[in-house]
């Protein structure tokens, strides 16, 4: 009961309020908290910026891969189809030469090589795209500051299925 009349008691009241009033609240070096808490509001917002970009990368990336896998597949399926009509045609052009089979087998010869230049070309790439983001995904852990970050940056990678 004797705490309830001085916090009825109009001069402690007053005196609290003057006190709570006139005490600045000032960090070490000498900025405002309110200055602080704002900066750190920007920083949790761009973290939170940084990391929904990831995110969103990592998607479109997946997105990207697989439709490279599928290209690559449906690559070795007309390079596998083709190697096979080579074969026919050739087989054909033993049997009865004419001419007109002869300009077929050439073409389909010259598409075969230019399909299997693309699966070179698109093969290189793929491994340049994987060798990016191998280095992008290393190049993450050592900017993480301790090795709880990092570890727990692992940890979401293997849940996602993301790189190391």
């Amino acid at each position: 009961m004797h705490s309830l009349e001085k916090v009825h008691d109009d001069s402690a009241n007053k005196d609290s309020k003057v006190s709570a009033e006139l005490e600045p609240s000032i960090s070490p070096n000498g900025d405002f908290e309110k200055e602080n808490d704002i900066a750190k509001m920007n920083l949790g917002n761009s973290n939170a910026l940084a990391n929904g970009l990831s995110s969103m990368l990592k998607n479109i990336m997946r997105d990207f891969d697989s439709k490279a896998d599928d290209t690559l597949k449906s690559q070795s399926q007309l390079s596998f189809s083709l190697d096979r009509l080579t074969s026919e045609l050739d087989q054909l052009l033993e049997d009865a030469p004419f001419p007109f089979i002869m300009q077929h087998a050439l073409r389909i010869s010259s598409v075969r090589k230019r399909v299997l230049s693309l699966n070179s070309i698109l093969r290189s790439v793929q491994r340049r795209v994987d060798n990016i983001d191998r280095a992008i995904s290393m190049s993450n852990l050592p900017a993480l500051e301790t090795e709880e970050e990092r570890e727990k940056h692992q940890n979401r990678c293997k849940l996602t299925g993301g790189g190391q």
